[in-house]
């Protein structure tokens, strides 16, 4: 059955990450998505890989884990495009949570359990996404939880300055149950050498920052 199931009235839906369950064997996990390929520690595909079964084709983290990037069924876009629903159409465009394009993969361990999931916020976005990005965090902390992260504030390194006034580096940890870690890194700043504006002609550039979250929640044993 395709990952864009039909609900009653004709409305599909499709899995997201969050219907994941960590600890599952690889035969049992949902085999609904597209494009499988060897992750890049959250960066874009490499191999390309038929399944969750190929996950023995990609090499090991230092973790000792094998990362499987994925995306979305892109059947539910499709769908609201054919019926002219425009909010539908933003809405499931391309692999997002809580509005917010990321990028995917599941961590796969030695036993083919799956341990664990990560969500990059996608650098490949346009510039006003990107700028958002770092707000991701605030969906992520409600999610699971607003008290109990154990977080530190880095300090700016040389040549780092802030976007706009806002200035965010910052690494967060909480223990989900006795198993279950998550961590979770949002940045929201300019690196050295980059700027608002071009120190020759004066014009303001575009995409001259960073602005991300990572999140990574993994089960332990």
């Amino acid at each position: 059955m395709s990952a864009a199931s039909a609900e009653s009235g004709g409305r599909p839906t499709r899995l997201e990450v969050w219907d994941l369950q960590l600890g599952t064997p690889l035969d049992k996990l949902p085999d609904e998505f597209i494009d499988y390929a060897c992750g890049t520690n959250g960066g874009p595909p490499s191999a390309p890989l038929a399944g969750w079964r190929d996950v023995t084709r990609c090499r090991p983290e230092a973790s000792g884990l094998r990362e499987v990037y994925f995306r979305y069924d892109d059947e539910l876009e499709y769908w609201a495009k054919a019926n002219n629903l425009l909010p539908q159409m933003e809405q499931y465009s391309g692999t997002k949570t809580y509005g917010f394009p990321i990028t995917v993969s599941a961590l796969i361990d030695e036993q083919a359990t799956l341990r664990g999931i990560r969500l990059v916020s996608d650098p490949r976005s346009d510039t006003q996404n990107r700028d958002e990005a770092y707000l991701l965090r605030n969906f992520l902390t409600a999610r699971f939880g607003r008290s109990g992260w154990a977080c530190e504030s880095l300090p700016p390194q040389d040549g780092e300055t802030p976007v706009s006034g806002i200035f965010v580096k910052e690494s967060c940890r909480k223990q989900i149950d006795p198993e279950t870690t998550a961590s979770l890194a949002t940045r929201h700043l300019r690196k050295a050498g980059q700027s608002q504006f071009d120190r020759h002609s004066g014009r303001e550039t575009t995409g001259q920052f960073e602005s991300m979250v990572r999140f990574e929640l993994v089960r332990d044993r």
